[in-house]
């Protein structure tokens, strides 16, 4: 059996992933802060294939480790690991920012994908097969302002995903950074901290959705095993680049 992780499950990109690979049951082991709603999303999808669920925050390091010792029969056969969870807080210019709101971006964006990714790549190296899906954003590739904190922990993930492949190199081992642009998901929800503001930063155009990321994320795990889709863009029609929007 080949297993799928998926962090960052119950909600957004993260869950509408989940959705699909369990429409192709692929098994998945389901990652999240929020047991109660993993557990409505383990017993939506196991219908279709089967799912393994564990509530605990990337954050602490300590919970990761525990996480890799329950899980290790499982990751003895999981060929997939994809690192979804991340968030941004707050549109402050730096001076002005909560430090709070900085530990909490740069430790689960950047410290909680390099330790479970840590913790996983062994497994997936023994078993001389697997894909590790990062996903970045466009705030890797373009700076805006009130944005300093966030692009530079997606800055990182782009780094840190071209390092790594190279790290990889002569091994089977796959690594792509996906970089989505305007996607209409709790994201700017929890930034904001206001659903009326969130929805606002939508409005009068047509923003990428959750599934729009997830079907790509499955285009590339189902590429043949020598095609390694190094780097996706994906921005919505109706945006042009990062502050560059039509709107109707």
């Amino acid at each position: 059996m080949s297993w799928t992780i998926i962090s960052g499950s119950t909600s957004g990109i993260g869950l509408a992933t989940a959705e699909l690979l369990a429409s192709r049951a692929l098994p998945l082991i389901l990652l999240g802060r929020r047991q109660e709603r993993l557990e409505e999303i383990q017993k939506k999808l196991q219908s279709q294939t089967k799912v393994e669920i564990f509530a605990f925050d990337l954050r602490d390091r300590g919970q990761i480790k525990n996480f890799l010792e329950v899980a290790k029969p499982l990751l003895s056969t999981t060929h997939n690991l994809i690192n979804n969870a991340g968030l941004a807080r707050g549109v402050d210019s730096f001076q002005e920012s909560d430090l709070e709101d900085i530990d909490e971006m740069i430790e689960t964006n950047v410290n909680g994908l390099l330790h479970l990714t840590r913790g996983v790549l062994p497994f997936l190296i023994e078993n001389k097969k697997g894909h590790i899906i990062n996903l970045g954003s466009v705030a890797g590739r373009v700076v805006y302002p009130k944005g300093a904190v966030y692009c530079a922990t997606k800055y990182a993930v782009r780094a840190f995903s071209d390092g790594l492949r190279m790290d990889l190199l002569g091994t089977p081992i796959r690594v792509t950074n996906i970089e989505p642009g305007m996607v209409n998901t709790e994201f700017s929800e929890v930034r904001l901290r206001s659903k009326s503001k969130a929805d606002q930063v939508y409005a009068g155009m047509t923003p990428l959705t959750a599934k729009d990321i997830a079907e790509t994320i499955l285009w590339c795990l189902e590429r043949p095993a020598h095609v390694n889709i190094q780097e996706l863009v994906i921005y919505p029609t109706d945006q042009a680049s990062v502050g560059q929007v039509y709107r109707r």
